[in-house]
């Protein structure tokens, strides 16, 4: 059975699949079928505090893996991402990192405080929160971007990914929550980041560190995603409203992230704008991102730094904020690969080959002329 390439078909198939699966389980544990609590008790399950019995709390491996894991998986992928953010990157595409990494980053945070000035930062049009808004929109997917540049692109837009790494996970996220006024203690910066600076430290060290611990940017993925899942009720995702708010963001975060990167690059002076079109795209480990929000908000809590009422009003959020940032990755899976195309047609009629670096030269065998690229 090619299980895995069937899922891969589905966009964003490795993180989708597993979510809306953890999620469906958890929705047959949350209707506590008597048939199956009757099953379960039979097995010597351990009831519930509330006195239920659910797949999905058995106890043992199974429950610290497939309900309760999402936190401890979402700090091994972010240190394995970590590992692989190169810092002996070339200057084309250090400076083609740097645009896109501020100008995504910058694009994300501003929307966010808009919508937070217009309307409530935690509830807003269609139940969008300022933290769905940001971790969507600022993080882009990776492996879609290196694959469509190395399609459409040039060798300095590949590697500019090494830089784009920086906003994988919630750390821009929670960076921007402290920027709009939310009171994280130094101590949560510093949880957040550890994973990602020591890995990228080990990953800087020694390249065979970072040849091992690559694997570890995919494999973790489908099982914090059935994690988060599994604290998700499946209404979440047939909800209209949640449906609506997933579609905008998508939209939002290929249509304006895209542009503002393709302003950048102008004033830059690069002709080629395959790069910023192709990092138009929310990442699947976004949805990560609430989670590791809300445990932040926690920590804040505890320290006397935030209310306990806004660190719970965090938490409430998170599975909502989850749903809408999967629709987001399932809908930008779609735009961002039709967009570059559209680009990179557009850009040949007008003489611009995305494939050649600024700067490069052309002979013409015919002629003996040398043409600037």
């Amino acid at each position: 059975m090619k299980i895995k390439q069937a899922i891969e078909k589905v966009p964003g198939g490795l993180m989708v699949v597993p979510l809306m699966l953890g999620a469906l389980l958890n929705t047959v544990d949350q209707l506590h079928i008597p048939v199956i609590m009757d099953g379960l008790k039979s097995l010597g399950v351990a009831q519930t505090p509330e006195g239920n019995y659910e797949f999905l709390r058995i106890g043992g491996f199974s429950e610290a893996l497939f309900k309760n894991g999402a936190l401890v998986l979402i700090a091994l992928f972010l240190f394995c991402a970590g590992s692989q953010m190169n810092l002996r990157v070339g200057g084309a595409a250090l400076k083609k990192g740097v645009l896109l990494t501020t100008s995504k980053y910058l694009t994300g945070l501003g929307i966010g405080v808009l919508f937070g000035i217009l309307f409530d930062p935690m509830h807003g049009v269609f139940g969008l929160s300022t933290i769905a808004i940001i971790a969507a929109m600022t993080n882009g997917n990776g492996g879609m971007y290196a694959a469509l540049t190395g399609q459409y692109g040039n060798r300095s837009d590949v590697g500019a990914v090494a830089v784009l790494s920086l906003n994988d996970g919630p750390f821009f996220t929670l960076m921007s929550l402290g920027l709009l006024g939310s009171k994280f203690p130094v101590i949560a910066f510093i949880a957040v980041l550890l994973p990602i600076a020591l890995g990228m430290i080990l990953g800087n060290l020694d390249p065979e560190i970072r040849d091992f611990l690559k694997p570890g940017e995919i494999l973790p993925v489908p099982f914090f995603a059935f994690a988060l899942g599994a604290g998700m009720n499946f209404a979440n995702f047939f909800n209209p409203s949640v449906v609506a708010a997933g579609l905008t963001l998508g939209f939002l975060t290929t249509i304006l992230t895209g542009f503002t990167g393709i302003l950048v690059f102008k004033l830059f002076r690069e002709k080629s704008v395959i790069a910023p079109v192709a990092e138009a795209s929310t990442a699947g480990n976004a949805v990560g991102t609430p989670a590791a929000i809300a445990a932040a908000a926690s920590v804040a809590a505890s320290s006397g730094m935030m209310t306990k009422a806004e660190a719970a009003s965090y938490a409430e959020i998170a599975n909502i904020a989850t749903a809408q940032i999967s629709i987001a990755v399932l809908t930008t899976a779609i735009l961002c690969p039709i967009v570059v195309i559209l680009v990179d047609k557009y850009q040949r009629k007008r003489g611009i080959d995305g494939k050649k670096e600024k700067g490069s030269f052309t002979t013409h065998p015919q002629t003996s002329t040398v043409t600037k690229s």
